[in-house]
């Protein structure tokens, strides 16, 4: 840009001003735009950059300019003031261009900072631009126009003038660019296409040429991103999730992720590359970069390729990113995203491990704003859309205070009124799913809701449903008391408003609901005016609560109603003028017909109260462009059956329609919301209800002018700002002053904080599902419980008769029995009716048995479930779990519960399909007879005969029979020589490999190592292929478990691991059980041993009291305490007798002593008690009687001791047996193990039965496939087989063919003067007929019928068989017709028919039958070109077909390993426990064992030594492979060499033979047909054979003819005596016809 190019404007000339009415007192500036809360998110690449800080986006008729640090907005005015189409930033960041909207918009280019702008092109579309862009170096400007024009325009920006210009020629366009690596490239792309451009240099100047895109066999896509890669492919996204690479103007590839995953969920868009990557988005939320390389190289013959991304940012879950800017700083990573939820985020696409998360600068409303509604009290305004969101401002503050989500979006909401709401702020918010949920708005004091900006927090209170379809109005009654909600399900419900709303009742509409307005205070009564979307309008009253008594329903059946229904006054005058206009000669059109038979084509928009009675009315369709005072009719009954007339209207300035209306406070300005986005502004006098003042207008387009409409407008309470919000989803705010007053008095709304005991309340319950029953049907559930309870309680009562007459019964009975026998009723007389009692029974009968049929299947199955619960759990273990648990520790040992063992049952056979069926296709090789049987006759001999030899009835001298005999048998020698010869060279070619032939050895050994090598990537890794011996199928592994089940002994699902070892071996396994058993033998023995060692204790305890009453209590020591069984050591069975824990001998000893002192004691008397021994010791004893005593004592605390030492000692003896414990716990170790292996391998045994199916299928359609190609590949050999047959027929025909040639130039001799003439009679080609074959004694002899014989053919020039209708008949050919042409010319009058004179005739003779064997050679050559053709075709059609059979095999075989794959991936995903020593870890890192072992690879130690020792292997098969080369190598190159000397022998050689041909006979000649020539007898008696039967056949002839006229005059004889009859018969006719015309008169004549 130079500056001498600039031309500087004023905005102000250029920019769109409000459209005010002629003579009023409206001023220009009666609105400032004050802020704008929204955005068009949904709006395509509606984001752009400026500088570093600054984004540029636009919203309705303005671009708003947001500062993204300080939040600050600026705001340029569209200068049609009919919309922006698009803008686009200029490469240098310093000036813009904006596309306008209108009649012949304008591009102007503006300058930034300062907004001004400084261009302005022209001429580019007729109504709107739909996308702009510079080239890369910003000296050009591309644009493309939408509908109408579609005009693709190239503009020298800076002179303001057109370069180039060319029609689209396709739909919409969505994006058009310039290629970054070439200038003079351009690509466009929309709605179903893709279009290539190119600036190209014609003769008469520089043009546009557009390539459109081909999707070809792909289905079209609309194309929202593309990137152009530097050698000129383009890739572009679909709405398919996919991306496409673009070479030329067709597809090359389709690019998706591994297993056919699309790129991106959604559509994708390629939008730059980076370091390398190709970066795309999606509506998924998803950035990812994929490498760049691998897309520019990518090609596959099925065109898709499958790549996986490099990089992957999730942005987030609820996010649909549709457009990306980046950041103008250099090497700057930042990237700006348009979400179409209606987020702005910042993105760092650095993709490091410092990468910050992705941030959201901006949120606002997605979609169309559903409802606004300022508060009547403060600067706040609530909103709600349907992405499921209600969101609170402060409009004068220009920021957003609170914001809250649910499962349903939002469809209609108001600012509670203060009379109802004591406690703070609160709203009402209508719902799609017909909910009605009131939240409460408070300030967020400890700053919990402070993390996303916010500063207060809404909290729901209460929720209802009273609606079953969305919510589509709420109002207040005017002094808060009531609340009237509409929905489209044509119903209204009102609510009484309190702390909870309670319902009230409904009543019901005729049509959907449209809104709701109460009646103002100015009226007397207070009264709901309903509006509908079909034209009705009704009014009720308020309901009364004192007089509403619900009981069965909610529904309002009493309440009063008045009802209006709109007719159309432009349609009545329509149909009053259509006669006139009709008798004028003027057609009414198609719609115009249509509306004035359609009263309710008009749709009502909005309404309000003008008078009691009376109301204001805005319709769409043919009846906009008005207001339509209407009033309710005094006639009730007539109110729903007539279609009712306005009394009075008011015009607008134009027809555009009004959605909403609403006034100031003072009801002096009235706002309307235009259905083109504009809003227009009515200046009324005041107390004006009939809007009589309604002149002067204001209007000023804000809203987008095609998709804005303006359904929503609220003026604020001080009636300083004005609040709009259209389907464009933008909202604005407008303020009545300019903005410098307005900053002067500047505060922030005040909210309401917390209520009092706001944290001790429960949370209010809500309604999440949307299929939640209304109020109305739960009211109808209730009640029908109530009928249910009802029904119930009759039916109790009936029971409670029906039992009281039962006693009754009873008691009558009782009192029978009690009466004299005499007296006494019988039973059969008590009995009302014997019929009932039968009927009852069988009804009973009939139940039972319907009931047993019904429950016979449960009660099976139930009882064998029970059998094999019971089998399992109870009668299959053989012993009690036993636990013995320490003495003096807390250690416990615990035997096991073994299971018996059990045979597997039947229905774990198997039942699945082999996993390989050979497919052993039948060989159907060519018959050998057959194919020997026709070689034989197409090589049978053609019999010659020599010129000069006698025919047979002549005698030949006995020399000329020795020189034929010798002749004879030359030609047969040399003949054998020629076969032999033949024969040999045929198994030498037949040797020869051919030039693509490999060596048997090498093939074999190829296919040998691809089966043995193995697949050594890791076996987790994805493309690790499982090789086929090693595939692990449903019947090999049911075959394993079930021998590890007979080894281990019971009944468990196992399987085989294809991924490690076995943890146990399975001798181990065999083993198992026996230790087991082992295990619990030696714990019972332990538990027996306690059992005694209790008992013994037991005894020992006793003894030692018996001793402690002996000795003193001072001397008493306390025993060790006895252990008590516990319960878990009761149960089961000795199995083993162990020894005693004392020993007999001891025990015995310790007995006898203590008996013995208790003797003695007992003999001295000194046995005492403890009292009496407490008295004898303050006795005096004497010195003996101490000294007993003494030694008493002595004794008992030897006992004493000893009995506590033997208890310890046992105890001690008991814990250490535990010792086994060790032992089963490293037993239990092992079986842990096993157990998780065998879950490990259940697990697998799942994964295989239910890929099993899938499986079978699989193999079953390869089996099908293999069979196929197999028998097509027979075929193919065969025919193969026979083409090579019949090519060596035809070789064979062609070599006889030139055999006889030669022979007849032989015979010709030299100078022979007729040479010319019989070479002529040989060559002519004669038409002859169909062969027939003869069936013979041997073979077929093929035996041509001629038309006529030698003589015949030759009695005339062009004498042939009449043999037309033959389709095998062939004509002569051209050449041969010039041939006898030229002779004819040249004044031959010989003819070849006749044999000339001075001509030999045998020769002559000869030379015709040389010409009939001729003649039967070709046609049995030309028969087997015929049949080669055919081969041919065949073979052709064979070799396609399989192809295409290999081609389905191929894909039975990809699906069949993708399910072998996906069976190993999700074996794979099992885990498996493997229990490792620290020394047998040697992933080691720094000297230390990670934390993380996730990486590392489990291998037997073995498997790494063989794959240490597989390393030297292949190195020294390498070198050994390389030496075997090289000689291979030198080998080839040798018998190249050899090759070529043998060829240039060869050319010597024949070089050689050509010379001596010509040096002996004067020309080349064919020697094989030179060698066999000889005479043939054979033939010369044929001939007399011939003649013989011919005059035969003429006698037969003669005798036929003969019996043929003498059959001719028997017939003659016949005939004459027939005919004479017939005269007789025709004569007696005529006779009966009159004797009956007689008798017919005769009759008449009597009558």
């Amino acid at each position: 840009m130079s500056d001498s190019t600039v031309m500087d404007c004023k905005y102000d000339d250029l920019q769109s001003r409000p459209s005010i009415t002629p003579d009023s007192d409206v001023t220009e500036q009666l609105l400032h735009l004050h802020h704008s809360f929204g955005y068009d998110s949904g709006r395509r690449s509606n984001l752009q950059l400026l500088k570093e800080r600054t984004l540029v986006f636009v919203a309705g008729n303005h671009l708003v300019f947001i500062d993204m640090r300080t939040k600050e907005q600026r705001y340029l005015r569209s200068c049609s003031g009919q919309g922006i189409g698009s803008f686009a930033v200029h490469t240098s960041w310093k000036c813009f261009a904006v596309g306008e909207k209108g009649n012949k918009p304008n591009i102007i280019v503006y300058k930034h900072p300062s907004l001004k702008p400084f261009h302005i092109l022209r001429g580019g579309a007729e109504r709107v631009y739909s996308c702009l862009n510079f080239n890369h170096d910003g000296s050009l400007l591309a644009s493309v126009s939408s509908s109408p024009d579609f005009m693709l325009t190239l503009w020298n920006w800076g002179q303001e003038e057109v370069m180039l210009s060319c029609k689209v020629m396709s739909p919409e366009v969505y994006r058009i660019s310039f290629s970054p690596h070439n200038p003079g490239l351009l690509t466009s792309a929309g709605s179903g296409h893709i279009k290539f451009w190119q600036m190209a240099s014609t003769f008469t100047g520089l043009k546009l040429q557009g390539l459109m895109g081909h999707f070809g066999k792909r289905a079209t896509t609309d194309i929202e991103g593309y990137v152009e890669l530097p050698d000129g492919k383009v890739v572009s996204g679909s709405d398919r999730g996919n991306m496409l690479l673009w070479e030329g103007n067709g597809i090359k590839v389709e690019i998706c992720r591994k297993d056919g995953r699309p790129c991106h969920l959604g559509t994708v868009q390629p939008f730059a590359l980076e370091d390398g990557q190709l970066m795309t988005f999606g509506s998924d939320g998803v950035i990812r970069g994929w490498d760049l390389e691998s897309i520019d190289s990518a090609d596959a013959d099925s065109g898709w390729v499958e790549l996986e991304p490099m990089n992957e940012m999730v942005v987030g879950h609820n996010v649909s990113l549709s457009w990306m800017v980046k950041s103008p700083l250099p090497d700057s990573f930042v990237w700006f995203a348009q979400d179409s939820h209606g987020s702005i985020w910042k993105l760092d696409l650095s993709f490091t491990y410092t990468t910050p998360e992705p941030e959201c600068l901006f949120s606002f409303h997605s979609g169309a704003i559903q409802a606004l509604h300022a508060s009547s009290h403060s600067h706040l305004m609530t909103t709600t859309t349907l992405d499921r969101s209600v969101k609170v401002f402060d409009f004068r503050a220009k920021r957003e205070l609170a914001q809250i989500s649910f499962n349903q979006g939002g469809t209609a909401l108001c600012w509670a009124p203060f009379a109802g709401n004591q406690h703070g702020a609160a709203l009402l918010t209508g719902f799609e799913d017909g909910v009605i949920r009131l939240l409460e708005l408070f300030r967020d004091e400890y700053g919990s809701g402070r993390s996303n900006g916010m500063e207060a927090k809404l909290r729901l209170r209460q929720a209802f449903k009273p609606h079953n379809a969305p919510v589509t109005a709420v109002a207040y009654e005017r002094n808060g008391a009531m609340l009237a909600t509409g929905s489209s399900d044509c119903s209204v419900f009102f609510f009484t408003v309190g702390e909870t709303y309670s319902p009230v009742g409904f009543i019901h509409v005729p049509g959907p609901v449209q809104g709701l307005e109460w009646s103002p205070l100015s009226h007397t009564e207070n009264r709901l005016l309903i509006l509908c979307q079909n034209g009705y309008v009704a009014e009720v009253p308020c309901p009364k609560l004192e007089l509403q008594i619900q009981t069965k329903t909610f529904l309002l059946a009493d309440l009063p109603r008045r009802s209006f229904r709109f007719k159309s006054i432009k349609q009545q005058k329509r149909t009053v003028e259509e006669p006139r206009l009709m008798a004028a000669g003027e057609k009414c059109g198609e719609e115009q017909e249509f509306l004035c038979h359609r009263p309710d084509a008009s749709l009502l928009y909005c309404g309000f109260y003008s008078e009691p009675g009376h109301f204001w009315l805005s319709m769409g369709g043919e009846d906009a462009g008005s207001l339509y005072h209407c009033q309710f009719s005094e006639n009730r009954e007539e109110e729903t059956e007539q279609w009712q007339e306005p009394f009075d209207l008011r015009r607008l300035h134009n027809n555009d329609p009004v959605l909403s209306i609403t006034f100031s406070s003072t009801r002096q300005l009235m706002f309307c919301g235009l259905h083109s986005g504009s809003t227009r502004v009515y200046k009324l006098q005041a107390n004006d209800p009939c809007l009589t003042s309604m002149h002067a207008c204001w209007e000023l387009s804000v809203h987008d002018n095609q998709c804005g409409y303006l359904k929503h407008i609220s003026c604020s309470y001080d009636d300083q700002f004005v609040l709009t919000a259209g389907d464009d989803g933008n909202i604005f705010s407008f303020s009545l002053r300019p903005a410098e007053e307005l900053q002067k008095g500047l505060r922030t709304a005040k909210l309401p904080g917390r209520r009092m005991g706001h944290e001790r309340e429960d949370l209010a319950q809500d309604i999440d599902d949307p299929a939640a029953n209304s109020i109305e049907a739960a009211m109808q559930m209730l009640e029908e419980d109530h009928i249910h309870q009802e029904a119930s309680a009759k039916l109790a009562e009936k029971h409670t008769k029906l039992s009281e007459l039962q006693r009754a019964y009873q008691h009558l009975v009782k009192e029978n029995q009690s009466l004299p026998e005499h007296i006494r009723l019988t039973p059969a007389e008590l009995m009302l009716d014997q019929r009932f009692s039968e009927q009852t029974e069988r009804e009973k009968a009939e139940k039972v048995r319907e009931v047993q049929n019904q429950l016979a299947w449960e009660e099976e199955r139930s009882s064998r479930g029970l059998y094999k619960l019971q089998e399992w759990f109870e009668e299959s273990l053989n012993a009690n779990v036993v636990t013995v648990a320490a003495i003096t520790s807390d250690l416990l040992v615990t035997t096991y519960s073994l299971p018996e063992p059990v045979d597997p049952p039947g229905s774990l056979q198997p039942h699945g399909r082999a996993e390989q069926r050979g497919v052993d296709a039948p060989a159907i090789l060519p018959s050998e007879d057959r194919l020997s049987r026709e070689a034989s006759q197409l090589g049978a001999e053609v019999p010659l005969q020599t010129p000069g030899l006698p025919p047979s009835t002549m005698k030949l001298a006995d020399r000329q029979m020795e020189r034929l005999r010798k002749a004879a048998e030359k030609a047969e020698q040399a003949r054998a020589k020629i076969e032999k010869r033949r024969q040999e060279w045929e198994q030498l070619y037949s040797e020869r490999p051919k030039e693509n032939h490999e060596d048997p050895q090498d093939v074999q050994a190829i296919c040998e190592a691809k089966d043995t090598i193995g697949d050594f990537k890791l076996k987790s890794a994805k493309d690790f292929t499982v090789p086929k011996h090693l595939r692990m199928t449903l019947e090999k592994k049911r075959a394993e478990k079930r021998s590890l089940e007979e080894k281990l002994g019971r009944m468990q699902p196992l399987n085989s691991s294809g991924i490690m070892k076995h943890v146990i071996t399975m001798s181990f396994t065999h083993q198992l059980r026996e230790k087991q058993a082992e295990m619990n033998r030696q714990i019972l023995g332990l538990r027996d041993t306690k059992v005694r060692l209790v008992s013994e204790l037991h005894e020992k305890s006793n003894q030692l009291r018996r001793v402690h009453k002996l000795l003193p209590s001072q001397l008493h020591r306390l025993p060790p305490s006895i252990p008590k069984l516990l319960p878990e050591e009761a149960g089961g069975s000795s199995l083993t007798e162990h020894r005693h824990p004392f020993p007999a001998v001891e025990k015995d000893r310790l007995l006898s002593v203590l008996e013995r002192i208790e003797e003695e004691l007992e003999e001295q008397g000194m046995i005492w008690t403890a009292g009496e021994q407490e008295e004898s010791f303050n006795t005096e004893l004497s010195q003996l009687e101490e000294e007993l005593l003494k030694e008493t004592e002595i004794r008992l605390l030897y006992l004493q001791d000893s009995i506590i030492q033997q208890m310890k000692r046992s105890v001690s003896q008991f814990d250490a047996q535990l010792v086994l414990r060790h032992q089963k716990l490293l037993l239990d170790w092992k079986l842990k193990l096993a157990d998780m292996h065998q879950l490990t391998l259940y697990q697998e045994l799942l994964v295989l039965q239910e890929l099993n199916q899938r499986e079978e299928l699989l193999q079953e359609r390869l089996s099908a496939r293999l069979q196929e190609e197999n028998g097509v590949t027979s075929k193919l050999e065969e025919r193969n087989k026979q083409l090579d047959a019949r090519r060596r027929d035809v070789a064979k025909l062609q070599g006889r063919n030139k055999s006889l040639a030669a022979a007849f130039r032989a015979s010709l001799g030299d100078e022979n003067k007729f040479e010319e003439f019989l070479t002529r009679v040989f060559q002519k080609k004669v038409k002859r007929g169909k062969p027939k074959e003869h069936v013979g004694g041997e073979g077929t002899e093929i035996s041509q019928l001629r038309g006529s014989s030698v003589k015949d053919a030759s009695a005339g020039e062009d004498n042939t068989c009449d043999n037309s209708g033959d389709d095998d008949d062939w004509d002569e050919d051209d050449e041969d017709e010039d041939y006898f042409s030229n002779t004819e010319e040249r004044g031959s009058s010989l003819d070849d028919g006749v044999c000339p004179s001075g001509c030999d005739p045998q020769l002559f003779d000869n030379t015709l039958k040389l010409r009939n064997h001729r003649l039967d050679l070709e046609e049995q050559l030309a028969e087997e070109k015929k049949n080669v053709d055919t081969l041919v075709k065949e073979c052709d059609a064979l070799v396609k077909k399989k192809k295409s059979v290999e081609a389905s095999r191929r894909a039975a075989e990809d699906d069949l390993e993708k399910v072998n794959q996906e069976k190993r991936l999700r074996s794979n995903d099992l885990d498996v426990v493997v229990p490792l020593r620290l020394r047998q870890i040697e992933f080691v890192t720094d000297g230390a064992v990670p934390g993380d072992l996730s990486l590392a690879l489990v291998l037997p130690r073995t498997e790494l030594k063989r794959l240490q020792e597989r390393i030297v292997q292949l190195h020294s098969g390498k070198i050994q492979q390389r030496e075997i080369y090289t000689q291979a190598h030198q080998q080839h190159f040798r018998l190249i060499q050899e090759c070529k000397d043998m060829d240039a022998e060869i050319q010597v050689l024949e070089k050689q033979a050509n010379q001596l041909m010509m040096m002996k006979f004067g020309r080349q000649v064919d020697l094989e047909a030179l060698q066999t020539l000889s005479g043939n007898r054979t033939l010369e008696e044929l001939k007399q054979e011939k003649l013989f039967q011919e005059s035969q056949n003429d006698k037969d002839m003669k005798e036929w003819e003969a019996k043929v006229e003498e059959a001719r005059q028997s017939l003659a004889e016949v005939t004459r005596c027939n005919t004479e009859r017939l005269l007789s018969l025709k004569s007696l006719l005529d006779e009966k016809n009159a004797l009956e015309q007689r008798l017919k008169v005769q009759l008449r004549n009597m009558v």
